[in-house]
């Protein structure tokens, strides 16, 4: 019996910001991490972001090698699967299942001129999209 790969957990708004910077610097240790973050939140402390990591890897998110003296974690799940994980849940939770409703709201409220007109240059450059 061939076993399906198992769904990404879904982080919390804390720890999808955690992985945007690891997704951005690689395999990195909790004090590069927190470098990252403190120029965006500078009231973000190191044991903070120690303790949410080690509850990212408990849940899954985050791989840990432990081989070195500062123990290096990377994320476990590629960006890409995970976003498609929780877009999926949002058209499944917010648009009743409708990737066209979702396409509409964000289209309506959330593009600029430039990104507009970048959607419609891949459109037409994609048509089967």
């Amino acid at each position: 019996m061939t076993r399906k790969p198992a769904k990404p957990p879904k982080p919390t708004a804390a720890e999808l910001d955690l992985l945007r910077s690891i997704w951005r610097l690689g395999p990195s240790t909790v004090k590069d991490v927190h470098q990252e973050r403190i120029a965006e939140r500078p009231e973000l402390t190191y044991a903070t972001v120690l303790r949410l990591m080690q509850i990212m890897h408990g849940k899954g998110l985050l791989t840990r090698d432990e081989s070195q003296r500062s123990h290096v974690y990377a994320a476990a799940h590629a960006r890409d699967a995970l976003q498609t994980n929780l877009l999926k849940d949002l058209i499944q939770k917010a648009f009743a299942g409708s990737g066209k409703d979702l396409v509409l709201a964000a289209l309506s409220d959330h593009v600029t001129d430039k990104e507009r007109e970048e959607i419609k240059r891949f459109l037409k450059e994609n048509p089967d999209a």
